[in-house]
């Protein structure tokens, strides 16, 4: 059961498993468990399910630290030059100014949490993704892949650069 005030931020709160504001993007499910506001923009956090096969683009953060931990499911994660596979449990870092990218790598969903300091992400998720009308993954997606020229410039003005389309890393 959620604990939520008008001043969640300085009162503190609680949200359950099926609360927080949820987006789909990009083909995921990601719920905000804290957002920007609550923190003045010093950090943040979503939960994300992401299916098999889909995940970021390869991308970069300047000013932003990324970390991820996932609840369930495998994720593949790319970190600079490093791969790393993770199952239930596992964690992994993408420091500001590292290039990164995370993939769906097991045969169903995988669920992780995933921070951010300061959040900056939050505002590319609302101006790109849509209001999820309910907790369950977006409709597979048929056409083409996501337009990278057209979500450039909405990451720069959210803090981060898109370097290469979803998937490995180029060369990978």
């Amino acid at each position: 059961m959620s604990t939520i005030s008008v001043d969640r931020a300085k009162d503190g709160y609680a949200l359950a498993h099926d609360e927080g504001e949820a987006f789909w993007l990009l083909g995921m499910l990601q719920t905000v468990k804290v957002g920007r506001a609550d923190t003045a923009g010093q950090f943040g956090m979503l939960e994300i399910v992401v299916p098999p096969g889909l995940g970021s683009p390869w991308h970069v953060h300047p000013e932003e630290d990324e970390w991820f931990y996932v609840l369930e499911g495998n994720l593949t994660f790319y970190v600079g030059d490093a791969r790393f596979d993770l199952t239930a449990g596992g964690f992994a870092f993408g420091p500001k100014g590292v290039p990164h990218t995370f993939i769906g790598g097991g045969p169903g969903p995988a669920r992780a949490l995933v921070g951010f300091a300061p959040m900056q992400f939050e505002g590319f998720m609302r101006e790109v993704g849509h209001a999820a009308p309910a907790r369950v993954l977006p409709p597979p997606h048929d056409g083409p892949p996501p337009d990278i020229a057209r979500l450039s410039p909405i990451a720069k003005r959210n803090g981060f650069i898109i370097l290469g389309p979803p998937g490995p890393p180029p060369g990978r």
